[in-house]
């Protein structure tokens, strides 16, 4: 990951570290692009920390960088990543002057995780849309009101303002910038070197819809919900659910609401929904999601999305698809203004 030559069509990168900085949140999306590389030769990774000296990691490990924030020149895109430790720790003046610095020399800005803080602390995400990892989300709404909170996207865009949740979804973010970049055929070329999925959805939810709800106690409801999402699709019902748990019908029903807050009929739909609305995410279209997912029919589908968020599905697509990465091609990029 150390620095490149610039070549006259390269994007250089420059990533921000600091001590306390959580690992997977820059070495993830600085492996993507340092792995598309092997397709195109496309990007200069740049690691910077605020004095130019190496830091320690969430994890203990020491990295070494290629010099200060203030000493690297102009970027394509920088990325502020997070850390796990408490806000109020690690964006330390020092990290808020060199993430000034950056953010007025980049064509495009990403935070990662709780990186958000930081850019919010800086005023540049005020009246903007982020996102942030769940568990920061609350924290960061309340200490700063100005900023519009998407609390479960797993990434969102807002003009040349990137940001994602937590570890794994800044892969997802770092691939979308690839294909914004170089098309569709690198990012899954990248995707596949690194035998990861070409990427999940920007406004897909940060939690599957199994884990949105309680969660089972016991060995036998557990069964029952694998079964059921492991194959959604499937024509579960309370009979064929039951026979599986070796139990009745009546026996099974209780547990379930007991222990999940649902019939085995709401749940099997519950994990439906999440499956067809990820789905919709990812591009699918309204048939094509409703099959997949169990709902059998478009209609099945359109019932079950008025019922829920009172919209169609091919309308709650439209609204979204601005947090794909399809769209963002159309859209313009100017510079991050510079914070004064």
């Amino acid at each position: 990951m150390s620095a490149m030559s610039s070549g006259p069509n390269r994007r250089r990168v420059g990533i921000l570290v600091f001590d306390g900085v959580k690992m997977l949140d820059f070495a993830g999306p600085a492996e993507v692009f340092m792995e598309a590389n092997q397709a195109i030769h496309g990007y200069e990774v740049v690691l910077l920390s605020p004095d130019g000296r190496e830091v320690q990691t969430s994890i203990g490990a020491r990295v070494a960088v290629s010099g200060a924030a203030t000493d690297a020149g102009r970027f394509d895109t920088v990325v502020i990543p997070g850390s796990e430790l408490p806000a109020s720790v690690f964006v330390t003046p020092e990290v808020l002057a060199a993430t000034r610095h950056l953010s007025a020399r980049t064509r495009r800005l990403v935070s990662i995780c709780s990186g958000t803080a930081v850019l919010a602390e800086l005023g540049l995400l005020d009246g903007r849309r982020v996102t942030t990892h769940w568990k920061f989300a609350p924290d960061l709404a309340r200490r700063y009101p100005a900023v519009e909170v998407d609390a479960d996207a797993i990434f969102v865009r807002d003009g040349n303002l990137y940001s994602s949740a937590g570890v794994a979804a800044g892969v997802d973010l770092a691939l979308a910038l690839v294909e914004e970049d170089y098309g569709a055929d690198v990012a899954r070329r990248t995707a596949q070197l690194l035998v990861v999925y070409m990427q999940r959805a920007g406004g897909q939810s940060q939690f599957s819809a199994s884990l949105a709800g309680p969660v089972p106690r016991s060995p036998l409801v557990r069964r029952v919900v694998d079964l059921i999402c492991a194959d959604p699709a499937f024509p579960h019902t309370v009979q064929t659910l039951a026979a599986h748990a070796q139990v009745s019908v009546r026996h099974l029903t209780r547990l379930f609401r007991s222990e999940l807050e649902r019939s085995p009929a709401e749940y099997v739909a519950c994990i439906r929904f999440g499956v067809a609305r990820d789905l919709l995410h990812a591009g699918s279209t309204v048939t094509e999601a409703a099959v997949a997912s169990g709902f059998g029919s478009s209609e099945a589908l359109r019932r079950a999305f008025i019922a829920r968020l009172g919209i169609s599905p091919l309308k709650y697509q439209k609204r979204f698809r601005t947090t794909g990465s399809a769209s963002w091609a159309d859209e313009p990029t100017p510079e991050v203004a510079a914070v004064s």
